[in-house]
């Protein structure tokens, strides 16, 4: 056997094994996504570096049955054995894939029920009118559950108030706080949506609204906005305040005379499109929007076209493209919308031209795509306009330049 590597320490190593190293995400279980110790082991697998991978467990492996049969098959049409100490299971052996798909399931639900019980845990507290799960908040200090005011920042989040309440949009306010330099809660650029949600968020007065959000689903951890679907607490007094209950409410009847005056109505549901809220600049973390120019549609960063390019340098993507490269990322021979959403959980935008496609059973796969030529995008249609367009004069010049590039050309000939 060429060579082996594992996930967990073994006890006793073989004499004919080579052993390669440790493919370990720590403080990561299972059930995430974004593991990338794992993703390592499987692209090495996949270059033909390994021929045996050892695991702890089928609980170590992956919780999710469909991701950990998905892969135990891949790696099987390699020729690489997968086994599962705990379980004293080989992935190549003859009833080795029954096990695996009986025992996977043990896990998942294992960790689903695991999953629900913290759940209970944290409800139980927010009944309890307890703050949990507080971790990042700007204009404070939170360590080991402990929330204190942060003098310096916390005048910051006094100013928004005071700018926004005065009349400055948060536009305007996000542009001032960037003149500023005033650095952003765990990096990033202030913009109007950040401004928004500090205005918006009432533990600025002392009072905590709980489970405003919650886990829809233990296996992807990703969270929601809950609309109704679980209660919520409002507790009074968790943790100190920075601004007043009556500057707060001030501010909230402006943003609302603001909402009704531009015509934000609840009840317009806005045009949504298949990869709306799928694809992340990771220059600033914000989602790509969609935008149409001169008839054809195209998706920028929303840092882009709010801010411009002096705070974001993303790049925009042809509709057309993202549509063939993600329908090679899927191994389509044409776009799909329903195996697009069903399969790909989000497209990453790491850097100009490349998309990293992020499937919902923890695989990546990356695609790069190429601009097109002014020739190939300059349509007989578009020739034409513009010939309309062209005076006299215009077209005689255009024809004198022809005909003298012409007979340079039949000249060197």
């Amino acid at each position: 056997m060429r060579v082996i590597t594992k996930l967990e320490p073994i006890a006793q190593p073989i004499p004919r094994w080579k052993y390669v190293g440790v493919y370990a995400d720590e403080a990561l279980t299972g059930t995430k996504d974004a593991r990338p110790e794992f993703q390592r082991l499987i692209k090495d697998c996949r270059n033909g570096k390994i021929d045996m991978v050892i695991t702890k467990s089928i609980a170590r492996f992956a919780r999710n049955t469909v991701t950990m049969l998905e892969i135990v098959r891949e790696l099987k049409l390699l020729g690489i054995d997968v086994y599962f100490e705990k379980e004293n299971i080989h992935s190549l052996s003859g009833d080795g894939e029954l096990m695996l798909t009986i025992l996977a399931s043990y896990a998942q639900e294992e960790s689903r029920s695991v999953s629900e019980n913290c759940k209970w845990r944290i409800r139980k507290r927010f009944a309890q009118g307890e703050l949990v799960s507080l971790r990042f908040m700007f204009g404070y200090r939170i360590e080991k559950g402990e929330v204190e005011v942060d003098p310096e920042t916390a005048d910051i989040v006094r100013m928004i108030f005071e700018d926004y309440i005065d009349g400055m949009g948060g536009s305007l306010i996000a542009k001032k706080l960037r003149e500023m330099g005033v650095p952003a809660l765990r990096g990033g650029t202030w913009n109007a949506e950040r401004v928004v949600a500090i205005i918006k968020n009432e533990k600025y007065t002392g009072n905590a609204l709980l489970q405003k959000k919650y886990v829809s689903d233990h296996l992807t951890k990703k969270e929601v906005w809950n609309k109704g679907r679980l209660p919520q607490y409002y507790s009074e007094d968790t943790h100190p305040a920075i601004i007043d209950m009556e500057t707060f409410e001030m501010a909230q009847e402006i943003m609302e005379r603001r909402r009704n005056r531009f015509g934000n109505k609840k009840d317009v549901t806005p045009n949504k499109y298949p990869f709306s809220g799928k694809i992340v600049c990771e220059s600033c973390g914000k989602n790509y929007k969609r935008k149409v120019t001169a008839g054809k549609p195209y998706w920028q960063c929303s840092t882009f076209l709010q801010d411009g390019k002096d705070y974001c340098h993303a790049k925009q993507i042809p509709e057309d493209i993202l549509h063939t490269v993600t329908a090679a990322a899927l191994g389509l021979a044409v776009f799909e919308t329903e195996a697009f959403t069903d399969r790909i959980a989000e497209i990453r935008v790491p850097e100009a031209n490349k998309l990293v496609f992020v499937f919902h059973d923890g695989r990546f796969v990356e695609r790069v795509w190429h601009d097109r030529s002014r020739a190939d995008s300059w349509t007989d249609e578009m020739k034409q306009a513009a010939r309309d367009r062209m005076t006299p004069e215009l077209r005689e010049a255009s024809r004198q330049r022809m005909h003298e590039i012409n007979r340079k050309r039949r000249k060197r000939v």
